[in-house]
């Protein structure tokens, strides 16, 4: 089977019409959709108006660092940043992306993205697929004193692939927003699934991920701090029935 190529999965990601062949093949094809939405992750970050709008430069944390030199093996720093050891490793949660296949893809959207391509109303949808069955659902309960709550429902389509659809009854943030996660039992591993805004909507989910591993429907605040790892400020969880 010819997948799509990378930059047409790019433009979906964006929301930009493909041609005719690759969106027939797009429809059809559980693999492409995956990684679109694994995609459109990054939209949606950016589809936030507190991150379109115009602001004082935020420094990127310092386990940005840590990162490139494990990487690369340098050990230099820009200035007023400290040096970060070619062993340091992250502390705390593990973010697991689950991305599928071909990681260029994401250099394209995100080069697109950086050239003002997307508006400002991108969202994410999910699409395609026969009438999606409900197999689990799970009321999301707000922790300690928060004004968060809201539903989650798996949904499965004829064409076997997954999307959990969220009701989220929370007030707006300024400066910050929400984001959906799904997390082990022991709160280490996490699987970010993108950004959520109070309302309606559906995120698709990776393919092969076992939600009886991941069952606990978490939503966060996170600051407009750059860093892709969880904030530590859960507003509502709930655990799936598996």
């Amino acid at each position: 089977m010819q997948h799509c190529p990378p930059e047409q999965l790019a433009l979906a990601a964006l929301r930009e019409p493909l041609p005719d062949d690759d969106a027939l093949h797009l429809a059809g094809c559980e693999l492409c959709r995956a990684e679109v939405s694994s995609l459109r992750r990054a939209v949606d970050a950016v589809a936030v108006p507190e991150l379109a709008a115009p602001g004082p430069d935020v420094p990127p944390p310092p386990s940005v660092w840590a990162g490139i030199a494990a990487a690369t093996g340098v050990t230099a720093a820009p200035a007023g940043a400290p040096a970060a050891r070619v062993d340091a490793e992250p502390e705390g949660a593990r973010v697991l992306p689950f991305r599928t296949r071909r990681r260029g893809v994401l250099l394209v959207a995100a080069a697109a993205v950086a050239g003002g391509v997307l508006g400002a109303g991108v969202t994410a949808l999910v699409t395609g697929g026969d009438q999606p069955e409900a197999v689990a659902a799970v009321a999301l309960d707000p922790l300690t004193d928060e004004q968060a709550s809201g539903r989650a429902e798996v949904v499965v389509r004829g064409d076997g692939s997954r999307a959990l659809q969220v009701q989220l009854d929370a007030p707006a943030l300024e400066g910050e927003y929400y984001e959906l996660w799904l997390i082990e039992p022991g709160v280490v591993d996490m699987v970010p699934l993108g950004v959520l805004r109070p309302g309606s909507q559906t995120f698709e989910l990776p393919a092969g991920l076992d939600l009886g591993a991941y069952p606990l429907v978490d939503v966060s605040v996170e600051p407009l701090d750059g860093d892709p790892t969880h904030s530590g400020v859960s507003v509502a969880r709930g655990e799936l029935d598996t």
